[in-house]
């Protein structure tokens, strides 16, 4: 019998086995062709976009920011410091950052004003316009109270920062203001405009003055700091920093030029004190060999460390409707009638034309007619010749000239000595004033002969600033050389190497015959030294010898309104005083001009503060060599023999 041989247990599985390897023969392609899969990805994330992903990467962690450079001083002539630098915290914010809880919570932390919220919010609308990873700053010069309590609480405060920075600041406090200037935010216009030019829409820039002038040399240029942050936006330290940036941390600042004037500090002390008891003035000294500024005051004033981002509100709004704008420059941009300091133009003008004579006499009755108008002399001078005429500033004998040569030749000598045109010195506005001619009448309205009458004696639509006054008198002192004002003498690097030295530069040479200036200069010495003359009695000096001439420019009347009335001192329908002169008188070192707004006259006035300052110049700064025992005192300067005189009409007396 035969017997079949069993398979063994489950023989009857074969094909479900077969199924099972087939499928596991799937899952192992499938596993394998997922693996391939991801092993491409992995080389295209790694390999292939690695370097554009890791800079995606970084980018998010690594930041950049500006950092400022040490803006370059103001300086005077020796040396000391007008405008300089101090540390200070400033607060910076990442505006993506910026949430209003967070902002809410700096608010409550610090106990911020409305203005510094208004502020805040501005510039964290320009940062996001602009670039919102980029932390811009939101405060400057914050307290170390308040850069304490920011600093303990970074942790909580993401995308916030203090930095110590430096700060500008004027340790002279409003001395020569509005020479010096001051320094405020950027606007929104001027933050896009100046984008390009390396600035960040949160700094500070020159507004006004020399600040606002030599902003390019002063402000330097910037650095670049480069440094990673983690998740918060807080800083990590230098060894993470260091693996994930690449190249270069950063790039140092350069400091910004040192600007060295040739203005006095101490001189501009003197005359800061000298017009301190007026309410509104302006003087301007100045050498007549060289055209360099050594003082120039602008009352009143203001104090630049306020400007500079510590402006309240309240206090912009006084200054603004103070009558007597202290915000406009009363030496380089505000123009006045000259009054009787303008008489030289009209009589070198008739000296010149042979139509006067320094010997010349004439009778003044203490009013001029012309057909048919009434013109006021300040007194009854009887008979004067010219000298007389200059020393006693007899206006009679100045509207007669006027007469005899007509308004132009007086226009020409005012513009020959740079009246009527900007002097170029190119700050805070520099007026060009006005000198009115026939020409200018005619096109204006209608020339009449009264018109030359009063230019003459420096009214009527005669327009100068103190500064144009101040560099034509230096051209009546040097012989005839206008030159253009100078008052910044060099640029330094910030160690004081020096970069560019800049020279006095000549206007144009005047040609004035030496025998009329020499008349002018002798009418002058009698105005300050001899009895009678207009500055002697409040004038006059026995340290050093003075020549000067005294003008009191009359305005028109005006009603006072509440805020003016508040301003004793100050009485907008009171004539302006002035006094231009030099010293020492046959010697000219210093030219000085002296204008107090609606002052009074000029001889009580304005030649007592000249005096004030001149004295304290040859004293304290600059002092004159001791003259021998027994020495005669100076003399007046001697006339080259004068041109003859034309016969006054009608046989003058």
């Amino acid at each position: 019998m035969l017997i079949r041989q069993s398979s063994g247990p489950g023989s009857g599985n074969g094909p479900a086995l077969a199924e099972l390897h087939r499928r596991l023969r799937w899952v192992a392609l499938v596993g394998i062709g997922a693996l391939v899969v991801l092993v491409g990805r992995l080389w295209q994330l790694q390999v292939m976009r690695g370097e554009g992903y890791y800079e995606r990467t970084v980018s998010n962690v690594v930041k950049e920011r500006y950092l400022p450079s040490v803006r370059g001083k103001i300086l005077d002539r020796n040396g000391a410091s007008l405008a300089d630098n101090r540390p200070a915290f400033n607060l910076y914010a990442t505006p993506r950052q910026m949430t209003r809880e967070l902002e809410a919570e700096l608010v409550r932390m610090l106990g911020l004003s409305d203005s510094e919220i208004a502020k805040i919010d501005e510039r964290l609308a320009i940062g996001r316009k602009r670039d919102p990873r980029t932390a811009i700053a939101i405060l400057e010069d914050q307290g170390r109270d308040r850069a304490a309590l920011i600093e303990q609480s970074l942790a909580r405060l993401p995308g916030v920062e203090v930095h110590h920075e430096p700060y500008r600041y004027y340790p002279q406090g409003d001395l020569a203001a509005h020479l010096i200037g001051y320094m405020t935010q950027m606007t929104a216009a001027e933050a896009d405009r100046l984008t390009n030019q390396g600035y960040d829409a949160s700094e500070l820039v020159g507004r006004y003055g020399l600040e606002e002038k030599w902003e390019n040399y002063l402000r330097g240029k910037k650095g670049i700091e480069r440094y990673a942050v983690d998740a918060r936006g807080q800083r990590l330290d230098e060894a993470t920093a260091s693996a994930l940036i690449q190249g270069e941390h950063g790039v140092p600042a350069i400091p910004g030029a040192n600007v060295v004037l040739t203005v006095d500090a101490q001189l501009q002390k003197l005359a800061e004190k000298a017009v301190s008891h007026v309410a509104a003035a302006a003087v301007v000294v100045v050498e007549p060999r060289t055209g360099k500024i050594r003082a120039v005051v602008s009352k009143p004033s203001f104090d630049p460390n306020v400007m500079t981002g510590h402006l309240t509100q309240a206090e912009e709004t006084m200054l603004k409707q103070d009558p007597r704008k202290p915000f406009v420059d009363k030496a380089l941009r505000a123009t006045y009638p000259p009054g009787s300091i303008f008489k030289f133009t009209t009589a070198l003008a008739a000296l010149e034309a042979h139509q006067a004579g320094a010997d010349e006499p004439m009778f003044c009755p203490g009013e001029y007619r012309l057909s048919g108008t009434v013109f006021r002399c300040h007194g009854t001078h009887g008979r004067v010749d010219l000298l007389q005429a200059i020393q006693h500033s007899c206006d009679f004998y100045f509207y007669t000239l006027a007469e005899r040569i007509g308004i132009d030749p007086i226009a020409q000598v005012a513009t020959e000595y740079g009246l009527g045109k900007p002097t170029n010195l190119g700050l805070n506005g520099d007026s060009a004033g006005r000198i009115p001619t026939k020409d200018w009448y005619d096109r204006t309205s209608h020339y009449r002969a009264g018109f030359a009458t009063n230019t003459a004696i420096g009214q009527g639509d005669v327009e100068v600033t103190v500064l144009q006054m101040a560099m034509a008198y230096a051209a009546l002192a040097n012989g005839g050389t206008l030159y253009v004002p100078q008052v910044v003498e060099r640029l330094e690097a910030h160690d004081g190497r020096v970069i560019t030295s800049y020279e006095p530069q000549i206007a144009h040479l005047i040609k004035t015959p030496a025998d009329a200036l020499a008349v002018w200069k002798r009418g002058m010495w009698k105005v300050t030294n001899e009895l009678g003359g207009t500055a002697f009695e409040h004038g006059h000096s026995d340290l050093v010898p003075v020549m000067g001439k005294t003008g009191t420019a009359e305005v028109k009347k005006h009603h006072r309104d509440d805020n003016e009335k508040d301003l004793e001192r100050w009485n907008p329908s009171n004539a302006h005083a002035w006094f231009a002169g030099w010293a020492p008188a046959d010697d000219p070192e210093v030219v000085i001009v002296v204008m107090v707004e609606h002052g009074g006259g000029g001889g009580a006035v304005a030649a007592p503060i000249a005096k004030q300052i001149l004295e304290g110049y040859f004293t304290k700064i600059h002092p004159l060599p001791a003259r021998p025992a027994g020495a005669p005192g100076p003399a007046g300067p001697v006339a080259p023999a004068a041109p003859a005189a034309r016969p006054a009409p009608g046989g003058s007396p």
